[in-house]
């Protein structure tokens, strides 16, 4: 099929997108909405600004939208705007996400994908999150940490890349503090650096950690494509 991705930078909507091309489905660009802040309930918010160059390292034509509400209402007519000129101007059939247990995002999802008679793909439903956190690991997502909300998770996590010994300690404290492990809960948020779909990654030149003693972000001040790699 001819998908468009629901896009905005981090593990889960790049996972998604790359299982999707991996299954055969053509991915024929990625949609944006740039939210008011941090207090959407369905979208991703931090550092969504350089998904631009996510998009330009995987050749996928990008389209982006600013959103002046936080209130979801206001969110899905957005996104119902970004289908319909998908669909007028790629021809997509369907729309990937990167949702693994919420329903209320999936249904949402749902809902304005039929009205324009669009297939939801979700290739990360009802994933295993210790498995799936591997799972990206031994794909070769290279991704880092740039928001914690959680007991257990401190500002040292700010800018962390995640591997194995990471993983084995964000297990630990998922077991002992109740947080899910997958983040979906948005109990922290990443930026993928580097995947397979990537022709570059993404070199950070510039950030900056803000922390208020119980959330934090890493805030990507500038980066660039990493040309040299």
């Amino acid at each position: 099929m001819k998908l468009a991705s629901l896009f905005s930078g981090g593990k889960d909507s790049t996972y998604a997108t790359y299982l999707a091309k991996k299954r055969g489905h053509e991915i024929k660009c990625l949609l944006s909405i740039f939210t008011k802040s941090d207090e959407s309930h369905l979208l991703h918010h931090p550092n969504i600004q350089w998904t631009k160059l996510q998009a330009e390292s995987m050749q996928i034509p990008q389209i982006t939208i600013d959103s002046r509400s936080d209130d979801t209402k206001n969110e899905l007519s957005i996104l119902e705007n970004l289908l319909k000129t998908a669909k007028d101007d790629y021809g997509i059939e369907g729309l990937v996400h990167g949702g693994i247990k919420s329903n209320f995002q999936k249904d949402k999802f749902e809902q304005v994908c039929s009205k324009y008679g669009l297939t939801v793909v979700a290739p990360l439903w009802d994933l295993e999150p210790e498995q799936y956190m591997n799972d990206l690991l031994q794909a070769n997502f290279i991704f880092i940490m740039i928001t914690v909300s959680s007991d257990g998770l401190d500002d040292s996590w700010l800018g962390k890349t995640i591997g194995d010994f990471e993983i084995k300690t964000l297990k630990k404290f998922s077991d002992k503090f109740g947080f899910n492990l997958n983040f979906e809960g948005g109990e922290a948020e990443t930026f993928v650096i580097d995947c397979p779909l990537f022709s570059n990654s993404i070199k950070i030149n510039q950030s900056e950690k803000k922390w208020d003693g119980y959330r934090g972000r890493f805030e990507i001040v500038d980066a660039e494509l990493n040309y040299n790699a």
